[in-house]
């Protein structure tokens, strides 16, 4: 389904026999591609990156056609590229041996990072290529095989993986796009065939992912959902505080896992906070995604704006007070077209500052310490990032230490660094992905003693 309603891509779902035939390639060419040294496996993931990125014409409108985000924006290809060469740039060294750290004369003693297997990768379509190539390059240089089931909205990213895959000249059966609906993936999960899964999706789909796993003692990464803090102290530098948090919050339609749903600002600074916050969110200009003017289109489906109406006007029944109230073409029930929303007179009795959003809606609330600050970033079943505003550093990390989140961020946001770990608490997930802790989790430890001298 495309952003207009009409059918804009269409694939029948595989067959059980196609699924099993797509399994047994995948462990044959496994066999051969670990024993293939990691240099060569680099040198075909940057040829699939060349080859992915040669499509970028195409693949813009793709996306704003399959979820919205306006051409202007042009893919997603910068952090694809960031996080494919750093993977591929620090694999050797990160999929070495561990030695022993006490030597004994006579024995040889170590730990192989071995692979996992077959590796499944369930992707999620608002960020339809970062999210998928965070596991997808790092599996394969640690000499797994990958099936990608990308989601029924994004289902052009899958084929396109495919074809750069195709190009690169990766031997057959190592990447392979599966059309897959929700039983299929259940079964397959099921079937002990797979090694590990790696899902980015809800709290919902997560829980289903470890249920359908269950008995089968595969590992698991699981990026879930996120409701992000940000907590702006009274010596943050103001401007580009309001900048960063404004495109924190409402950049891709606000669909982003780590991106800022909620945000605390020190009461000495609140009123000059929110009033920049509010000036510069009023500078959206919400449209059709495949028009250049448009800097916020249409959310993804018409239920997700949905689900941002019903959270605003449940704030506003309970006393919150709306900023913006933007006249947007299309913007009512049932449309996936709504403005960007600005609430203050929020609290956490609200399910705005409580739920899961993922949508262009923030709520702004005045605090009058840190304790008070670190008491509400942590009132949440959500734990991926924190984002904390100030020029002293040392508090930032004194902050950051009781946050209960997997990354802190100091003067920014919405971001993954690939050198840094990306990983969640609570029921954000489990798991871990990027950097070289991501490869420990896409291996497993293998020991070797072995006595030399007899």
């Amino acid at each position: 389904m495309s952003i207009d309603g009409s059918i804009y891509a269409e694939r029948p779902v595989a067959s059980d026999q196609a699924i099993n035939a797509a399994v047994e390639r995948a462990r044959a060419a496994q066999e051969k591609w670990a024993e293939t040294p990691i240099v060569e496996r680099g040198k075909y993931m940057l040829a699939m990156l060349e080859a992915l990125v040669a499509m970028t014409d195409e693949i813009v409108p793709e996306i704003a056609w399959q979820m919205g985000r306006p051409v202007r924006y042009g893919g997603e290809f910068g952090g694809v590229k960031e996080r494919a060469n750093y993977m591929v740039e620090i694999a050797e060294a990160a999929l070495k041996p561990v030695m022993a750290s006490n030597p004994k004369d006579g024995f040889r003693r170590y730990v192989k990072k071995v692979p996992l297997g077959v590796v499944l990768v369930i992707a999620p379509w608002n960020y339809p290529y970062l999210t998928a190539v965070n596991t997808i390059v790092p599996a394969l240089m640690a000499g797994s095989a990958v099936i990608l089931k990308h989601a029924a909205q994004t289902l052009l990213v899958g084929e396109r993986f495919q074809q750069a895959f195709d190009k690169a000249g990766l031997p057959k059966g190592l990447f392979q796009n599966v059309v897959l609906n929700h039983a299929q993936t259940e079964k397959l999960l099921g079937s002990g065939k797979i090694d590990h899964v790696n899902f980015t999706g809800s709290v919902a789909g997560g829980r289903a992912i470890e249920k359908a796993a269950a008995g089968t003692f595969m590992t698991l990464g699981l990026e879930l959902g996120g409701k992000d803090p940000a907590y702006v102290l009274p010596d943050a530098k103001m401007d580009h505080a309001v900048a960063n948090l404004v495109d924190g919050a409402f950049y891709n339609s606000g669909q982003c896992c780590c991106g800022i749903e909620r945000v605390y600002v020190h009461e000495k600074v609140y009123d000059e906070f929110v009033e920049g916050f509010v000036a510069e969110t009023k500078n959206y200009v919400v449209g059709n995604p495949l028009e250049q003017a448009t800097t916020m289109g249409p959310m993804a489906q018409a239920r997700f704006a949905d689900l941002i109406r019903e959270q605003k006007a449940e704030a506003l029944r309970k006393g919150a007070k709306a900023h913006i109230n933007m006249k947007v073409e299309n913007d009512r029930a049932g449309s996936p077209y709504l403005a960007p929303e600005v609430l203050t007179g929020v609290d956490h009795q609200m399910s705005v500052m409580r739920e899961e959003s993922f949508g262009p809606i923030v709520g702004i609330m005045k605090v009058r310490n840190d304790e008070e600050a670190i008491a509400l970033m942590n009132d949440s079943p959500y734990g991926l990032t924190a984002s904390i505003w100030t020029r002293d550093t040392e508090r930032a990390v004194a902050i950051g230490d009781r946050v209960e989140t997997g990354t802190v961020f100091m003067n920014r946001c919405d971001y993954l660094d690939p050198a840094l770990v990306w990983t969640g608490v609570k029921d954000t997930g489990k798991g871990a992905a990027l950097s070289a802790i991501g490869y420990d989790n896409l291996t497993r430890p293998k020991s070797y003693h072995l006595r030399e001298a007899i």
